[in-house]
């Protein structure tokens, strides 16, 4: 790896690191109602959403009341989407005349960006109107992602709440992560973007006429080019802050008019994992010490670190198989050297493989290159940061609840060992929370492995593979796994636009969205009828290394235990046989 690509991952981690403490800082400002600067501005427009809709911001909810307000508003904001791709071939903004979307790719669009996956089984460019892609999608894309933020919010209420029955109001919730954290970051990075060449603009696709005439695959003469535009930066503005993923353009953020040129490609990036670390810093905050915060993103970056290392090293690497066709893969001054396949020469392979490495850690799923393509080790990395529930920085709000999962039976397993009720935070973990953890543990994985094991048996599922042998299988793999974690990533070379895999896939990612998200919201309610329990010299500190290790741990732990099996089958196998000797 040269120097370059050493410098932009250096880079990449120290502007990260830096912004995480004022954004976290300002952030639990927002939740806890106290000025952040942006009040006199944004305050008004605050209160008239309230009266408009007619929400008692001062009224709170039991956890039963948010998590059917939280169910409620996002199984509309699903139905909207369904019915603006149904109907988008006579609505405005349809300067391609695109026709209405088939219905089994409607539900499954829908259901992807109301779960905040973006799983997509199309392109942008071809399949949806400038109206769908804005009022549909874009508006989806803020509010899934303040939906995640507010169940955290919830969670923390519950661990810093005393002999209470409430969790806070989800409008509120929902209302402030959109309008003061959301909205002005995005506003911001899409202004930005545009000035690097991403376009936002409502005119049609231009066709311009190439400078060098070719062929097609027909041998015919091709001396055009239809080059398409719309209103692509403020979507992927949001896109990239909301860990929403989903692009405006099929090839996504490997587009150069979604991803223009390297700055864009780095703000993205750094966006990415943006406000997902920075929350650490705002769970620290509202629980009355920083530590804890700092101790969850720690446990992040020692899971994180080392899988990009991997697949750092191994797409830097190269493919033997194209050495011994003596490919040149060495970097240079001339080029960044390994396995350029699937990839963007403009960004190079260090560059993808931490846009890979980011993307599928922070349940955001967009790309820079095609995961597809990279080596079997450097493809198995995607796939295991998925696998690992997305609690590596994972959605915002949603990785970092699930992680809080983690450290509660990290501490649960802890009290075992030691004899005695553990706590957290105060609060002690009983048999109430351990199950409800237990089945934000469990059902992922019920979900992928269930889900692959359906559609490796059936002809169906088989049919969209491109690859068949060990690839093939990752592939499914990749896709149940991306679906069963709300991730939206891929690997481009299985066929998912069929109605088996746009329902098998829609379910999935229903199931792995709310079926997490309604026992959080229970333990959070059983948390904030607690009373607090003062720690003694028995309790197990939160706060050190040693915890930071033991939540890494038992992520890790779950993660292998779940799913090494099924890697072996895919990446693994893949690996060996690139290897072999011929």
């Amino acid at each position: 790896m040269n120097i370059t690509a050493w410098t932009e991952i250096g880079l990449y981690f120290l502007v990260l690191l830096l912004a995480v403490k004022p954004l976290g800082w300002y952030m639990a400002r927002v939740y806890s109602g106290q000025p952040c600067g942006l009040d006199r501005a944004i305050g008004p427009v605050e209160r008239i959403i309230y009266r408009l809709s007619c929400v008692k911001p001062d009224e709170e909810m039991s956890w039963t009341t948010y998590s059917f307000a939280t169910l409620a508003f996002n199984g509309l904001g699903a139905v909207v989407v369904y019915g603006l791709q149904r109907s988008q071939d006579w609505l405005p903004l349809n300067p391609q005349h695109l026709p209405a979307v088939a219905p089994d790719l409607a539900f499954n669009t829908a259901v992807s960006f109301a779960t905040n996956t973006n799983w997509q089984a199309y392109s942008g460019e071809s399949a949806l109107s400038y109206l769908t892609q804005m009022l549909g999608l874009t508006v989806q894309n803020f509010v899934s992602a303040a939906t995640g933020m507010a169940v955290l919010i919830a969670l923390i209420r519950g661990l810093t709440r005393r002999m209470t029955g409430t969790i806070g109001n989800f409008w509120v919730d929902l209302t402030r992560s959109t309008l003061y954290i959301l909205m002005p970051l995005s506003l911001v990075l899409a202004i930005v973007l545009v000035s690097q060449g991403v376009v936002q603009t409502f005119s049609p696709a231009v066709e311009v006429t190439l400078l060098e005439p070719t062929t097609d695959a027909e041998g015919k003469s091709v001396s055009t080019q239809t080059i398409p535009l719309g209103p692509a930066a403020s979507q992927i503005a949001i896109k990239q802050l909301g860990t929403n993923g989903g692009g405006f353009f099929g090839v996504n953020s490997a587009h150069p008019l979604e991803n223009a040129t390297p700055l864009s490609n780095f703000l993205q990036l750094l966006s990415i994992l943006l406000i997902a670390a920075a929350l650490c810093y705002t769970f620290g905050d509202l629980v009355g010490d920083t530590r804890q915060g700092w101790a969850l993103l720690g446990a992040m970056l020692v899971i994180f670190v080392p899988m990009l290392a991997v697949c750092v090293w191994a797409e830097q690497s190269g493919n033997p198989r194209l050495d011994e066709q003596g490919v040149d893969q060495v970097a240079s001054a001339f080029q960044s050297g390994g396995n350029m396949e699937g990839k963007e020469v403009r960004f190079g392979a260090a560059s993808s493989a931490l846009w890979a490495t980011a993307t599928t850690a922070a349940s955001n799923g967009s790309v820079n290159s095609m995961h597809d393509s990279f080596t079997p080790l450097g493809g198995l990395v995607p796939i295991w940061m998925i696998q690992l529930g997305e609690v590596i920085f994972g959605g915002v709000g949603s990785g970092l609840y699930g992680l809080v999962i983690f450290a509660i039976m990290a501490v649960f397993i802890a009290g075992l060992m030691v004899g005695r009720t553990p706590e957290y935070l105060g609060k002690k973990i009983e048999a109430y929370e351990m199950k409800m953890a237990s089945l934000v543990v469990l059902i992922p994985p019920l979900v992928v492995l269930g889900g692959t094991a359906v559609a490796v048996s059936l002809t169906a599922g088989r049919a969209g593979v491109s690859n068949p042998g060990p690839h093939g299988f990752s592939q499914i793999l990749y896709a149940l796994s991306s679906a069963g974690n709300n991730n939206g990533s891929a690997f481009g070379g299985l066929s998912v636009n069929t109605p088996f895999y746009n329902v098998l896939l829609g379910v999935a990612m229903l199931i792995s969205r709310y079926w997490l998200i309604v026992p959080v919201l229970a333990i959070a309610g059983s948390l904030a009828r607690k009373k607090y329990t003062p720690p003694s010299a028995g309790t197990l500190p939160t706060h050190t290394p040693l915890f930071v290790v033991l939540v890494a741990g038992m992520v890790l732990l779950v993660g292998a235990l779940t799913f090494v099996p099924a890697l072996a089958l895919g990446p693994v196998v893949e690996h060996l046989q690139l290897f072999a000797v011929q």
